[in-house]
C-alpha cells in the first residue's frame, strides 16, 4: 500500500511494474540485468482517487498520462533495481500530492490610478522623444 496522505492510499493491484533494461553506464552489468523500472498507476479506474484530484492528476501528469487513463512512470536512475522501484513510487506519490492541493482562485485586480497615470506620463515622454527627432 502506498499512503500519499491521511485520506489518500493507494492499494497495490492498482500498481503495476514492468522491468526492462537501463540505458547508460554500467558496464557488462546493463547489458544482463533489468534494472530500469516502469511503475503504471490506473489513475483513471481507482475508486481511491477523488474526480477533482484525478482531472488535477491528468493536467500535472502530462505526457505521463496515457489514453486508457494510466499514469507512467519510468525510472532509471541508479542500477539497482529496488532503489529505483522507490524512487518510481516516491516520484509517483508526490505527483498524486501535487494534485491534492486544490489551486488558488485568481482575482482579477485593475492597475492602480497612480500607475496608469505614470505609464501614461512615460509614454508621453518618450513620443516627444521622438518627434524631436524628426526633421524640421
Amino acid at each position: 500500500m502506498l499512503r500519499i496522505d491521511d485520506r489518500i492510499a493507494i492499494e497495490d493491484w492498482e500498481l503495476t511494474e514492468q522491468f526492462t533494461r537501463a540505458s547508460g553506464p554500467g558496464g557488462q552489468n546493463v547489458n544482463k540485468v533489468s534494472t530500469a523500472v516502469e511503475l503504471r498507476f490506473e489513475a483513471e479506474r481507482s475508486p481511491n482517487l477523488p474526480d477533482p484530484v484525478k482531472r488535477r492528476l491528468k493536467r500535472l501528469a502530462g505526457r505521463r498520462w496515457t489514453t486508457d487513463g494510466a499514469v507512467i512512470i519510468f525510472v532509471q536512475d541508479t542500477r539497482h533495481q529496488p532503489r529505483n522501484r522507490e524512487i518510481a513510487r516516491e516520484r509517483l506519490a508526490e505527483l498524486i500530492r501535487k494534485a491534492t492541493e486544490t489551486p488558488k482562485r485568481r482575482i482579477p485586480t485593475k492597475p492602480t490610478k497612480g500607475s496608469v497615470r505614470r505609464r501614461l506620463e512615460a509614454k508621453k515622454q518618450r513620443g516627444e522623444v521622438k518627434a524631436l527627432r524628426k526633421n524640421p
